[in-house]
């Protein structure tokens, strides 16, 4: 298939993973306020985020948010302090936001529309109502109303966007190519509100064990829809057993390892290259990442400092990324 073909359904397939994750992480949020009135946090500003205790208010349930997709910096160029409405505008309908639902919803769009030889009809139906859903001007009203019924519309549409290219796609490599994308957002967004759960919400030791710690941990699987699932596996709530599972499960669909392990499957399926072996940086990159999750103990996690190894998880994640482009996408030299 044309580089160009398979760049636009692997980032299609991206962007509403990244538009269903952002709206996962506001609508637990928005429940996480429920339970948690007046929380001892503040990182309602540019200098709260950076942690400590300072006082409460709703900027800091908010202001974690912005560091989950790595854009505090482009944040505070536009707003002055972390509250609800800014972080929900910013993350849900700011056009100069890359990574706010809207544009998300846009990029997958766009990308979709250029290759729609390649893709359902279904697909692109639901595709473009959905981003007509969020385009349009009742949306930031609906959104004020009734928060939790709108980004629960936006979280059911990307279930449906999945749904229909897992029924209405052959498994070629289009299809390949769009699984690849949305496993590598999910388990990069795994990690990045794992990580930001375990480094900046829980700011000091005295809230381990504390009916807010495991409150924090609660909102924490729920905003990858875990909860039920880890309950039913382990019971009782508590850090290790969560990191285990978000991590090294190698069923739940949410898991950092089981992202990894259907990304490579994926990777491998379109290369053709036997399982086990490589032929480009792509397929080295993802392999040495999943071998490291294969071998990895939650022990080993935590004792070597979790939010290291997950701030190393999402470089070398990147870096299979920029080895995926390099090696399908870019435009290669021809020799004479």
């Amino acid at each position: 298939m044309l580089s160009r073909v398979a760049n636009a359904i692997y980032w299609m397939s991206r962007y509403v993973e990244r538009a269903e994750s952002i709206a996962r992480f506001i609508d637990v949020n928005l429940n996480l306020m429920l339970d948690l009135p007046g929380t001892p946090m503040n990182h309602g500003t540019a200098e709260g985020l950076t942690g400590g205790l300072t006082g409460g208010g709703a900027g800091g349930q908010w202001g974690p948010l912005i560091d989950v997709g790595g854009d505090r910096e482009a944040f505070f160029l536009k707003y002055d302090a972390a509250t609800e409405a800014n972080v929900r505008q910013f993350l849900t309908f700011d056009r100069d936001n890359p990574n706010s639902i809207l544009s998300c919803l846009w990029h997958a769009r766009e990308n979709a529309r250029s290759v729609r030889e390649a893709i359902s009809s279904e697909m692109w139906e639901q595709l473009n109502m959905a981003h007509l859903m969020i385009r349009d001007a009742r949306a930031p009203a609906c959104a004020q109303n009734d928060p939790h019924d709108f980004y629960a519309s936006v979280k059911i549409a990307s279930h449906l966007f999945c749904g229909l290219t897992d029924t209405t796609m052959s498994r070629n490599e289009s299809w390949h190519f769009a699984r690849m994308g949305r496993l590598i957002e999910r388990a990069d967004k795994t990690s990045r509100i794992l990580d930001v759960k375990y480094f900046i919400l829980l700011p000091t030791p005295d809230y381990v064990g504390t009916p807010y710690d495991s409150i924090q941990w609660s909102a924490l699987l729920k905003s990858a829809s875990a909860l039920e699932m880890y309950r039913k596996q382990y019971r009782v709530l508590t850090p290790e057993k969560v990191v285990e599972f978000m991590v090294l499960d190698r069923q739940f669909p949410r898991a950092m390892r089981h992202c990894v392990n259907g990304a490579e499957q994926s990777l491998h399926e379109i290369t053709g290259t036997p399982t086990g072996a490589f032929r480009n940086a792509a397929e080295q990159r993802l392999g040495r990442l999943l071998a490291e999750l294969d071998y990895a103990g939650v022990e080993d996690l935590i004792a070597g400092g979790l939010h290291e190894r997950l701030d190393r998880f999402q470089l070398q994640l990147n870096n299979v990324g920029d080895a995926i482009f390099q090696t399908f996408f870019a435009l290669q030299p021809v020799e004479a």
